[in-house]
């Protein structure tokens, strides 16, 4: 039954998922946030407030330039001196305007950011993943300061403050708005103006306030839709530039103004990552009554750090952005809250030329911090402090013998505070080394069960059904053993055990002991490999991952690895017996490797490829449209890619049956609607049409994006379900007296390949539609090479059977006809290695790289104008492991192609047996890959690249496993099976003979 090698497929995805949630739960664990919160006696931790009032203006992604007097050069008229107000302010009267460039700490997502501006601490990398559902903030902050001391704060803007302080805002001054539909360009920031300004201009005592937050979405979303570089940004600035006018009119002498951004954006208007672009925010704070600064301050020089922003010739004032808590804390009168590990900022607190009310701040600021980190050492996670600890001790009794208020108690006081921070920055992940290792174990363990249960399905002398059947049982005993001995092991030591629960012992347990059933049991499979069969770029490819370097430039190194997997074949061909299969192997072998370069020259960049890498997926590396020669092609491409699947049908004559409706009429009305979506996406994008467009442009797509999807599900798979076979047959009667009835299939000889071409287009055309215009084309290139591999391997095998006849006792036994099927060929680990590597050549090629920048929201709203769960989280999905999941998919293909029918049920049979084999072969290599990645990033976990680097290449190799242990899922149990019940149906009453 093909349910059993589907269970077996199942089992290994399992394996893979639990070794994925163990080593994850180690590795990417959230740092330890105390519960403390600071407060005092008689005033003793707090100083006097120089304001009675705050307003405080986050605009979501202002990057330091775009404020900055001295914008790098070439300056864009964009986004350059459009907002003017704070650097106008600035130069007029420097005393009561300060303006600030602000560094903030990856990941750079506003949820991350919303807690280090109102805690002061540190994000963690896993929080990331919490952006986009982020649980309310149980630590100290700014928001539960001001209501301890009964201030009242009124909210406007973006929704994830509510989510993470829900009963902080005065109920009748929130209003909160959804803030993830990125296509929406100015709902949020109407409404914030709509209730900022009231709220300012009211003299009503039911709506007083101590503090004002509002944040602006605007200049983030026209970043994620359309890039910096766009008119767009230029009007979106030039709104925020007239709010912050009003706002500062509408001023009192006791309120304090404060406008950040809260993080910034890359040249192409995402974030996320840890770039300059992305980590380099404005800060801009102004008072019309006190000042903010002596004027004759004569601060020292190293308490100024100041830093040059990429591309400008003046360096400017740097600040760390979590300094901004401590010295807000302070100037209304608040504690600063325990957990801070930010600094004052001086200039906020030199109000004479002596500096006595810094020296006070930064003393309060010191015994701050030294007072969570003597909380923290005592937790139990204190000793990941051991290899430091000595050396902060030694800087605290400096500065404490310091004589106070003098340069050299200052200077003291700033090296401890930034000694912590930086502490605390290289341990903000708790590593915990038991669940690496059982992860590890666990990836190992699958992987040598996978080989094991590989290796037998090549043994064409046993019927595969049988020993699977036993295995299956085998299994199921060993999990359930596992699982017990699991938990008999847990109790005893969990007092032991910091970080392993019950769970994850009986998950351990359980897989650990059936991988280790089947290994045991499969262990004659374990032939010692030929030189010949060693997968050579399966271990150069997970070795890559030792070296961050290498893996930086992955894109590359895969495009080599797959020109390189070709070449066996071409030797092949060259010596090949007959001109036919010479022509044919070099001739798909060069359409192979011309589809492969030409898919390498799509291409984004992620940042340490600079400048060594040259954007050509978008017009500009700033600008996110299409290329112009893209638009011309991405029509035409659309139509001849059908027609060209059609064509290699067409090679078998398999081009009948449900291939001769899908592939000329629905599957190029799919591509075409995708495709057309994308374009009606750029003359909303570009205001082509103009303005007033905006509802219709999106309104048609929307339908186009419906109709494409919902088309290919309703028509394409539909119809392939009914009537899943490629084949026509025609009778006739032969000559003579008494005639004899003949029968003539055509597509005989590809009866299971080509309908399982049929069944993988459907899910292409989804694919399609979700995938942008250059990269649509890099998937029909992607779509061409996978048809082309498949004419190799069909032609190498052709060889190889020639070769063995020719060695054999009977050659003249090639020349008999109908000597019956000729046996099924057992799929090679070398025919599956180009496809695992055209999997990460078309995720790469498709806009795509191994970090969280890359991910390309506006997918989400392919199908809804607005933000829809749960399809616009899968639609993203869908775009980033699409790629790898579709080539998965293919991987079938191998054992299918060109393979005729007879006899039955034997080659159905064998070909079940085949796809299985194929689909373990693809999750093996992908499954390797992910070990290499995770080992490499457990054993370089203090690098200083592991989360630039490392871990999210780790992420991306778990990721994809998971999408293709889906995409081989999906391949056999339901692409294979529907098609070998219907051939089994269909010519199980026929014999063997020639088509």
């Amino acid at each position: 039954m093909a349910s059993n090698g589907v269970t077996i497929l199942a089992w290994v995805f399992f394996l893979h998922l639990t070794g994925i949630y163990l080593f994850t739960r180690g590795f990417l664990l959230t740092r330890l946030s105390l519960s403390e919160t600071s407060s005092c006696l008689a005033g003793s931790c707090i100083g006097p407030a120089t304001h009675k009032r705050a307003v405080v203006l986050v605009i979501d992604a202002l990057r330091f330039d775009f404020l900055s007097p001295d914008p790098p050069h070439p300056a864009s008229p964009y986004y350059h001196n459009v907002l003017r107000l704070p650097q106008e302010l600035t130069a007029a009267d420097p005393s009561h305007s300060l303006l600030f460039d602000s560094f903030s700490d990856p990941p750079t997502t506003t949820l991350q950011r919303i807690k280090g501006l109102t805690t002061g601490s540190l994000p963690t990398f896993i929080d990331m993943g919490s952006n986009f559902g982020g649980s309310s903030i149980v630590e100290d902050s700014l928001i539960s300061q001001l209501r301890t001391a009964g201030k009242k704060v009124a909210f406007m803007g973006d929704d994830t403050w509510t989510t993470v302080f829900p009963d902080a805002f005065a109920f009748d001054m929130c209003f909160p708005f959804d803030s993830f539909n990125v296509e929406d360009l100015h709902t949020v920031d109407e409404g914030v103006e709509r209730h900022l300004l009231p709220l300012m201009r009211s003299h009503d005592k039911s709506h007083d306030w101590d503090v004002l937050i509002g944040h602006f979405l605007g200049v983030d979303h026209v970043g994620h839709r359309v890039g910096p570089d766009h008119p767009t940004m230029q009007a979106k600035l030039a709104q925020m530039d007239d709010v912050l006018r009003r706002v500062v009119d509408l001023m009192d002498d006791d309120t304090l103004l404060i406008v950040l951004g809260d993080h910034g954006m890359d040249r192409r208007g995402d974030h996320g990552g840890d770039g300059i672009l992305e980590t380099a925010a404005a800060l801009w704070l102004y008072s019309k009554g006190p000042k903010l600064t002596f004027p004759g301050a004569s601060i020292p020089a190293q308490l100024l750090p100041r830093r040059t922003f990429p591309g400008s010739a003046v360096p400017h004032r740097f600040v760390q952005q979590i300094d901004l808590v401590p010295s807000l804390a302070l100037l209304l009168g608040l504690p600063i809250p325990f957990n801070n590990l930010g600094t004052v900022i001086p200039e906020l607190f030199w109000r004479d030329k002596r500096g006595t009310d810094f020296g006070r701040a930064l003393d309060l600021n010191a015994r701050q911090v030294k007072q969570y980190l003597d909380v923290y050492r005592a937790s139990g996670s204190g000793a990941e402090l051991d290899g430091v600890w000595s050396e902060l001790e030694k800087e605290w009794e400096t500065l404490d013998a310091a004589t106070a208020n003098t340069a050299g108690h200052w200077l003291a006081t700033e090296v401890y505070t930034r000694s912590v921070l930086a502490a605390c920055r290289r341990l903000w992940a708790q590593f915990d080394v038991s669940l690496i290792g059982l992860g590890l174990t666990l990836l190992v363990a699958g992987i040598a069960a996978g080989y094991a249960l590989y290796a037998k399905f090549g043994d064409t002398s046993e019927d595969w059904e049988g020993w699977v059947v036993k295995m299956q049982w085998l299994c199921v005993r060993g999990m359930a053993g596992g699982a017990t001995l699991g938990m008999l092991v847990y109790i005893p030591l969990q007092r032991y055990m910091n970080a392993i629960d019950a769970l994850d012992c009986v998950l351990f347990g359980a897989f650990l002991v059936s991988s280790l059933i089947v290994i045991i049991t499969l262990r004659t499979s374990f032939a010692r490999p030929h030189l010949s069969s060693f997968p050579v770029p399966l271990v150069l490819h997970a070795l890559v991952f030792a070296s961050n370097s290498f893996t930086v430039w992955e894109d590359r190194v895969i495009t080599f690895l797959l020109i390189s997997s070709i070449v066996p074949s071409v030797l092949t061909g060259l010596t090949a017996p007959t001109s036919r299969l010479r022509y044919r192997i070099l001739g798909f072998s060069t359409l192979l490797a011309v589809c492969v370069r030409l898919m390498a020259m799509s291409t984004v960049c992620r940042e340490e490829q600079q400048p060594f890498c040259h954007v050509t997926f978008f017009a500009t590396s700033s600008l996110p449209v299409p290329p112009l020669a893209v638009l011309l092609l991405s029509a035409p491409a659309a139509v001849a890619l059908p027609w060209i699947i059609r064509r290699f049908l067409r090679i078998s004559k398999s081009d009948k049956g449900v291939a001769a409706l899908v592939l000329p009429w629905i599957l190029p009305a799919v591509l075409l609607q995708g495709c057309g979506f994308w374009i009606v996406e750029w003359l909303d994008t570009a205001d082509v049409l103009g303005l007033g467009w905006e509802g219709v442009l999106r309104t048609t797509r929307t339908v186009l994006a419906r109709c494409a999807m919902g088309g290919i599900l309703a028509f394409g798979l539909s119809l392939w379900w009914l009537v899943p076979l490629c084949v026509e047959i025609s009778r006739s009667s032969g000559p003579g007296t008494t005639p004899k009835r003949e029968v003539t299939v055509l597509g005989f000889a590809n009866a299971f390949g080509a309908p399982y071409v049929v069944f993988w287009c459907t899910f292409l055309g989804l694919l399609y539609t979700a995938t942008q215009l250059t990269g649509q084309l890099v998937l029909g290139l992607a779509a061409v090479a996978v048809l082309a591999h498949m004419e190799v391997i069909d032609s190498v095998r052709d060889v190889r059977a020639l070769e063995a006849a020719f060695a054999s006792a009977t050659p003249s036994a090639i020349l008999a006809t109908g000597a019956g099927p000729q046996p099924q060929p057992t799929v090679a680990f070398a025919e599956i290695v180009p496809l695992a590597l055209l999997a990460l050549h078309a995720f790469y090629r498709t806009g795509h790289q191994s970090v969280i920048p890359s991910i390309q929201w506006k997918t989400a709203f392919i199908l809804t104008p607005t933000l829809n769960y749960p399809f616009s989280p899968a639609l993203v999905a869908l775009n980033t492991c699409g790629p790898q999941f579709l080539l998965a998919l293919a991987a079938p293909l191998l054992a299918l192609w060109n393979v005729s029918p007879l006899p039955q049920p034997q080659t159905s049979n064998g070909v079940r047996g085949g796809a299985v084999r194929a689909s373990l072969g693809m999750m093996l290599y992908h499954a390797t890959l992910l070990l290499g990645s995770a080992a490499s990033s457990a054993w370089l976990r203090r690098h200083l690249m592991v989360w630039k680097v490392f871990a999210p290449r780790f992420m991306s190799a778990a990721v994809t496993l998971i999408a293709v242990d889906l995409g081989v899922l999906l391949g056999v149990g339901l692409g294979v099976t529907r098609i070998t019940a219907r051939a089994t149906k269909l010519f199980g009453a026929m014999k063997a003979g020639p088509a």
